[in-house]
């Protein structure tokens, strides 16, 4: 081998990795090696240049059908939960069924169904009605009369929605049996529908209401809106998380639905050491990387709840995970977030997942 030659070799190919700016050691061991070939230094330049094509060709398909994509594959939120059903119940019903429908439009084929249960009130309400105007059959139709109000005010919520969202609304009424969240959850299996939008609901000392409970045991998942006031768009969204987790996931795509090319995410984690910081901020960043939407990551060593309560003003909504995948020592050992950050100045979505 020519020392010459071997120089030479060195210093254009450290000149070229240098302009082009990549980091190849390989390309040294390469340029060398063609000094030694010989009369066949053509064919091993060809034999260099097309199995090097072929690897780069096969490494970036891999990494944009596969890598970029593994959330669609590991996490089965980013390609379902789009078929949404929303009971309408409590003061904050349209503002969760838009909530609902936003998350629905992100996919293309992602479409919403309005549930509202009639009750014994309106029922009684239409069964006077039905005996002062009728006096016959009216048991049959009160509950007709019932279920077509309700239908009917269902109609207009779901038009106001397909205009404003774009994505299609069905209707369905059910009469109430004691079960409101049997029927939600039947409502959605009948109408092949995989993740329920729900207002948030609490008792008068802070627990769970039955029905919300039901809903975070069930086999489908579920979001819980708590509203604070009039909000129908939300582009400014934190999540905060404690692991990878597909809580974690199923956060990350409805946060990503809902703020669209034009929002921003916010992705938090909150630590007792520093020495936990690297390993929190790889984590994040393999988080956020399937992530298209502008994303942030911030790792604080404040409790969670002086975080969010902190920083929950620059944001239109908190995800926040119901921890229905925690063990029951666990639970008692420390309350589930979304209970130490009730009193918010935004709002807040609650998170269930299958």
């Amino acid at each position: 081998m020519n020392a010459g030659a071997a120089a030479l070799g060195v210093f254009l190919t450290g000149g070229a990795t240098w302009a082009l700016d990549l980091e190849l050691p390989t390309a040294f061991s390469t340029a060398l090696l063609v000094l030694i070939t010989g009369t066949a230094q053509f064919a091993y330049v060809a034999g260099v240049a097309l199995s090097s094509s072929l690897v780069a060709i096969v490494f970036a398909v891999w990494r944009r059908e596969v890598y970029e994509e593994r959330a669609r594959y590991l996490y089965r939120t980013t390609e379902a939960d789009d078929h949404v059903v929303v009971p309408m119940r409590g003061e904050t019903a349209e503002q969760t069924a838009m909530l609902g429908a936003r998350i629905a439009a992100a996919h293309d084929a992602g479409k919403v169904v309005l549930l509202d249960v009639v009750d014994d009130e309106e029922i009684a309400a239409a069964e006077r009605e039905c005996i002062a105007g009728e006096g016959e059959n009216a048991d049959s139709t009160a509950e007709e009369r019932a279920a077509d109000a309700a239908a009917r005010e269902l109609e207009r919520q779901a038009a106001r929605i397909e205009t404003t969202v774009g994505v299609p609304c069905d209707v369905a009424v059910a009469v109430e049996n004691g079960n409101p969240a049997g029927t939600v959850l039947s409502t959605a299996e009948e109408a092949n529908c995989d993740l329920v939008v729900t207002p948030f609901e609490c008792d008068e000392d802070d627990a769970l209401t039955p029905f919300l409970r039901t809903l975070f045991g069930s086999d489908v998942d579920v979001v819980a809106l708590q509203s604070t006031g009039e909000r129908t768009r939300w582009k400014r969204i934190m999540v905060p998380v404690r692991s990878a987790s597909d809580v974690a996931h199923a956060m990350l795509d409805y946060a990503e639905r809902l703020a669209g090319g034009n929002g921003s995410i916010s992705v938090c984690s909150c630590i007792d050491a520093e020495r936990e910081r690297r390993r929190t901020e790889s984590m994040l960043a393999n988080l956020t990387e399937t992530v298209g939407t502008r994303c942030e990551t911030r790792v604080s060593r404040s409790s969670i709840e002086e975080f969010v309560e902190r920083n929950d003003a620059h944001y239109d909504l908190v995800f926040l995970g119901a921890s229905t995948d925690r063990s029951a020592a666990s639970k008692f050992l420390s309350r589930p977030t979304y209970e130490r950050v009730r009193d918010l100045d935004t709002d807040i979505a609650i998170v269930h997942t299958a």
